[in-house]
């Protein structure tokens, strides 16, 4: 898709838009959930969920990586979260990785997959640990373990632990499958299609 292709539509996004959704969202937002996911651009989460404007809270980050917690320092991503939680309240947490994930196959592939690229060198160095071994082909299996991993992170910021347990927050782990389309979520001690 060229560029101008997306400005001709921005150019005529207001006209297929009624005005009872203008007004609805100008009223302010009360997001159902905060989806995170990565950066990549073949993952649309409106696309995936059907979401309509306003369903979504949204948090894309390098290869979906949560931040560890820490209460002496900030990040945009810490921000985001805290403000999904305690601000909008949603009720549900998805954190959605994806086969064929360029982050994921840096952390498993080693740091010199990385040399040209030293800021996002430093983003992994910092929040998601390096592994050894070959890859496998997707990058499924060491895509579904990170999202847990950053299930995990997510779990340890103490306002999110909060509302887990007093039952009002449920936090997801989800893979999305790049060839497929296909989605699939963790139960049970694994992932399983949706």
């Amino acid at each position: 898709m060229e560029f101008r292709h997306l400005v001709q539509h921005a150019r005529t996004h207001s006209q297929r838009r009624s005005p009872e959704t203008g007004r609805r969202l100008a009223a302010g937002q009360s997001p159902t959930a905060l989806f995170i996911t990565c950066a990549d651009s073949r993952i649309q989460p409106a696309a995936i969920t059907g979401a309509e404007p306003g369903s979504l809270f949204e948090l894309r980050t390098a290869g979906n990586v949560i931040p560890a917690f820490s209460p002496h320092s900030a990040s945009s991503e810490m921000a985001t979260i805290e403000f999904a939680v305690v601000q909008l309240r949603v009720a549900e947490i998805v954190v959605c990785g994806h086969s064929h994930c360029g982050a994921v196959n840096a952390l498993h592939s080693g740091r010199p997959a990385l040399d040209h690229l030293p800021t996002m060198l430093r983003w992994l160095a910092t929040h998601a640990p390096f592994r050894t071994g070959t890859p496998t082909d997707g990058l499924r299996a060491e895509g579904m373990e990170h999202v847990l991993a950053q299930v995990r992170a997510l779990e340890d910021y103490p306002f999110v632990r909060d509302r887990l347990d007093a039952g009002d927050l449920r936090v997801h782990g989800w893979f999305y499958d790049i060839e497929s389309g296909g989605v699939s979520a963790f139960a049970a001690d694994r992932f399983q299609p949706l």
